[in-house]
């Protein structure tokens, strides 16, 4: 989604967007093929993962023939002309789409680059060089743009794609916007379509009077600055025992087996039903945020990658969804005309919202105290901080206890719809999600 430019009023805080917003989302749709479908899918499939490690087998051989390599287009279009005259399997794939399994090369190789730039930098960063898919790694195919279409039959909608045909489509939904591409995916034994799309927005205007600092924490998922606390059900730890033991089941099974690949699949379900609930969660709590009356919103800029580095909280800090969190509230914030601010997170719990003094404190306080008499539970005194950082002292704000007031435009209510799925993505990064492999 493209940044918002806006021009702020110093008497009424009055954000106005100068332009419009591209909008981009990803809407995700069950698909239901006969076992001649889904035999087509797998083939074609496994057919693209092949593809796509014969050209990097290509590229490292250039690589070490030349001592040098440009990850240009016109490289990767010879290295597909000659992967296809030495097998012509790589046919059986729609044009558009071995064009896309390059695209996927050359995205791994400019991330490559990317990260030994930021080494060389100083930054830490694992480089990683591109690596072969193995089997199971490598699950979807794209259309881009064309060679699909959606028809309306009698009693179901078709899905209809170039080299495989028709396959029965559930369009819970209508799709919105100017589609982009479509993205076949197989997930834990089940198929899905992924269309992304673009469609222009014109964001309402918010006279921001009541922003909100959110302070993003594992025993409390979040803490807002007036008190409020988000509490997360903690899916992953419900469901530990069900995949505990399928874990056990698939370490138990012979590799290559029939009964490993059903264990494995059956691993799989568990995980995406712990994904599921956890995305929905987080639609449904950025829904409420988004109607209680809050105009903008501050959060912390979390380093996640670091954070992942102490083993003791890592697992914890990963089923917090915090990321997915922030994704989604910065988009649907963004599309209601609201503003969201992200300030550095250093030393917010430490730190006194009220005089600004600083007191060491470690991971077991779970009260902040100050010499200046203030004391409260130390999550809410982060998230103080987290809206002081952002405001600036603004009038309206939380952090020292203003009852400000809250202000709903009747455009501003128009726009924000609750989100009770998990399937609507509105960020340009969970729309690369799609194609992930």
């Amino acid at each position: 989604m493209n940044t918002v430019a806006y021009n702020v009023e110093k008497n009424n805080n009055l954000k106005v967007a100068k332009e419009n917003v591209d909008a981009s989302r990803a809407y995700r749709y069950r698909l239901y093929p006969d076992s001649k479908r889904q035999k087509e899918i797998d083939e074609q499939i496994e057919l693209a993962r092949l593809l796509y490690n014969k050209l990097l087998e290509k590229a490292k051989a250039e690589y070490q023939k030349t001592k040098s390599f440009e990850i240009k287009k016109a490289n990767f279009n010879r290295f597909l002309k000659e992967a296809i005259s030495e097998n012509r399997e790589y046919n059986r794939l729609y044009s558009q789409t071995r064009q896309n399994v390059f695209v996927r090369l050359q995205r791994a190789y400019q991330n490559f680059f990317r990260r030994v730039k930021e080494k060389k930098a100083g930054k830490k960063a694992k480089i990683g060089f591109p690596r072969f898919k193995a089997k199971g790694r490598y699950t979807s195919i794209t259309y881009p743009q064309f060679g699909f279409r959606i028809d309306r039959e009698k009693k179901c909608h078709m899905l209809r794609m170039s080299k495989i045909g028709g396959v029965k489509i559930e369009l819970h939904r209508s799709i919105e916007g100017a589609i982009k591409t479509m993205t076949i995916k197989k997930e834990a034994g089940d198929y899905y379509a992924v269309f992304s799309t673009v469609s222009e927005i014109v964001p309402p205007k918010v006279r921001d009077t009541n922003p909100i600092g959110i302070d993003m924490g594992l025993n409390t998922f979040a803490m807002l600055s007036d008190g409020r606390k988000i509490t997360k059900p903690n899916f992953a730890k419900k469901a530990e025992k069900h995949i505990a033991r399928w874990q056990r089941i698939v370490a138990r099974r012979e590799k290559g087996s029939k009964r490993r690949d059903r264990a494995k699949l059956k691993l799989e379900r568990e995980w995406q039903t712990v994904n599921n609930q956890s995305n929905d969660f987080v639609f449904k709590a950025v829904g409420d945020l988004l109607v209680t009356g809050y105009t903008s919103f501050a959060v912390e800029g979390l380093r996640i990658p670091n954070m992942l580095k102490n083993h003791r909280l890592a697992r914890s800090i990963q089923n917090a969804s915090w990321s997915r969190f922030i994704q989604v509230l910065s988009s649907k914030a963004e599309e209601a005309g609201m503003g969201i601010t992200v300030v550095d997170p250093m030393n917010t719990s430490q730190t006194c919202s009220e005089c600004g003094q600083k007191h060491a404190m470690s991971l077991s306080d779970w009260t902040f105290s100050c010499d200046c008499g203030y004391s409260a539970d130390r999550d809410i005194n982060a998230a103080r901080n987290i809206l002081n950082r952002a405001t600036a002292g603004h009038a309206g704000s939380h952090a020292r206890g203003d009852s400000a007031t809250t202000v709903q435009q009747e455009s501003q209510v128009g726009s924000l719809k609750r989100e009770h799925t998990p399937y609507e993505v509105s960020t340009i990064s969970n729309v690369e999600e799609a194609h992930t492999l």
